[in-house]
């Protein structure tokens, strides 16, 4: 079965804005409208839903912020929906979204990352339709550095198109702007020097598969689950095999690695021909690293592990799509992810 793209995006394009998890509280409303005056710097008229409010750890009762996800989605007059950032509980969200309409819908962009994994993973799983594991709507501003590029770029791209992108080779070490100090910031403060790094042996490495991941923290509780059957969706749309990224927000070593395991014999990893792992700051432990965790945990699949990718939560951003035909090429030389939207 193919994977459904979206169509691309066009100048005078709509972009809704909702929160199905977190919402905004007042002291960052500044950062919020500079974040959609980015947006519509590109052309785009930019449209703010009802579930946005920040003064809990949620923006609306979750039948709300389903009900307000679903319509955006199922919109022909909405080309992408995109929140502010991630939040926590996301996964109330699952039972309440009407799967059947999105599935009948034609596709839409749904962009995000962090505990967004929790809606885009179970989106392409359940309709076959591609998302984009990219910035967030605060993050949008910031100028994207060389050999990556911006989640707006990716979503404009035609169908059957092919990208490229590289590690900048640089990140940021520790901490975060601080949006309600400086919610102007649109330079990234990258001041560490550091690249992919292979964790399961040496050697030059080209594969592919489609793409299919996200953060650890969150899709641990849907693998295994309906809503987390990568293995259904490898059978349907990926016989060649997958390329699985995943990345840890917070959670220290011996968490990641418990959970990469519950992932690995819920059978999130079957069709994986390699492992994408993002760059994190969770701590370690003194008997076990972070490195330590994922190979712990995943070496058991005997297939190239590529770690430090800018794929999570330390800044710069690494867009990914989900559904899209990734080339994976990790050498002494050249360190390159390609991606096809077909």
């Amino acid at each position: 079965m193919p994977i459904r793209y979206p169509r691309p995006l066009r100048p005078g394009d709509r972009i809704a804005v909702t929160s199905p998890s977190s919402g905004v509280g007042g002291e960052l409303h500044e950062r919020l409208r500079l974040a959609v005056r980015a947006v519509e710097a590109r052309g785009y008229e930019v449209v703010v839903g009802r579930c946005m409010d920040g003064s809990g750890h949620v923006s609306a009762p979750a039948a709300d912020r389903a009900a307000e996800l679903t319509e955006m989605l199922a919109d022909p007059g909405i080309a992408a929906v995109v929140p502010p950032w991630g939040g926590e509980t996301a996964i109330d969200l699952l039972p309440l979204l009407d799967w059947d309409r999105l599935r009948a819908a034609e596709p839409t962009w749904l962009v995000g990352f962090s505990d967004m994994s929790t809606l885009l993973t179970p989106l392409t799983l359940l309709t076959g339709a591609a998302t984009l594991h990219g910035n967030n709507l605060m993050d949008t501003p910031y100028r994207v550095p060389d050999g990556l590029l911006s989640w707006l770029d990716i979503a404009a791209l035609p169908a059957g198109s092919r990208f490229a992108q590289t590690p900048p080779g640089r990140h940021r070490s520790s901490g975060w702007a601080d949006y309600r100090l400086f919610p102007q910031v649109d330079e990234y403060t990258l001041d560490t020097p550091g690249t992919w790094t292979r964790l399961d042996g040496d050697g030059d490495v080209e594969v592919r598969g489609r793409l299919i991941g996200g953060c650890i923290e969150t899709l641990c509780n849907v693998a295994g689950t309906p809503y987390g059957d990568v293995t259904a969706f490898a059978r349907a749309h990926a016989p060649e095999g997958l390329l699985v990224y995943v990345e840890a927000f917070g959670d220290d070593a011996f968490t990641i690695c418990r959970n990469l395991h519950g992932m690995r014999l819920a059978g999130f990893f079957d069709a994986a021909n390699a492992v994408l792992v993002g760059r994190t700051r969770a701590p370690d432990q003194d008997s076990l690293t972070q490195h330590e965790a994922v190979l712990d945990a995943l070496g058991p699949l005997g297939v190239p592990i590529v770690a430090d990718v800018e794929c999570g939560h330390v800044p710069p951003h690494l867009p990914l799509v989900n559904g899209a035909r990734g080339r994976l090429v990790h050498t002494a030389t050249r360190r390159e992810l390609v991606q096809t939207l077909d």
